[in-house]
């Protein structure tokens, strides 16, 4: 039987309880993926964050999800609030964050970004049982909403 695919976008997240669904997404490389699953609800979640944080507040409120500092505790408010789940049953995994391949590069997102989805997380008093980041490669990732299992296909960066 074929899942139903739910893409989670660049700035975008999903929450899910469709047993038949997957929620995925595609070519992860500065950008942070985190997901959130809950056992004891079947709970699924994942959001495609760009970016640490907004250069103003206004940007935050119109695209939370882009941005670390707004998205994580968007992501796990709803997996709380729409499911009924509590902070402490949820699994809590990190993808991405991975580095340029341009030699003197000066903005290292991928670490920025890996640093303030964990003090997001940190924050909100959430560990992270598992982290595929960093390297020179694209992470494509497909999470199962019934089993909360994650698949990851890579790819090295070539731009």
């Amino acid at each position: 039987m074929r899942k139903l695919e739910l893409v989670v976008g660049i700035g975008e997240y999903r929450v899910s309880r469709q047993k038949n669904a997957v929620l995925k997404t595609y070519a992860l490389s500065s950008c942070v993926a985190v997901t959130a699953y809950s056992p004891a609800q079947q709970a699924a979640g994942m959001i495609h964050i760009a970016l640490p944080a907004p250069f103003t507040g206004a940007q935050g409120q119109l695209r939370p999800a882009y941005y670390a500092v707004t998205g994580v505790p968007l992501l796990i408010r709803e997996m709380c609030a729409g499911f009924g789940c509590s902070r402490q049953e949820l699994i809590i995994n990190l993808y991405g964050g991975a580095e340029s391949i341009r030699p003197h590069d000066i903005f290292n997102i991928g670490r920025k970004n890996l640093q303030a989805v964990r003090q997001a997380l940190a924050q909100l008093n959430l560990t992270v049982k598992e982290a595929d980041v960093g390297g020179r490669v694209s992470r494509t990732l497909s999470m199962d909403v019934a089993t909360g299992l994650i698949k990851t296909v890579t790819q090295p960066l070539t731009i």
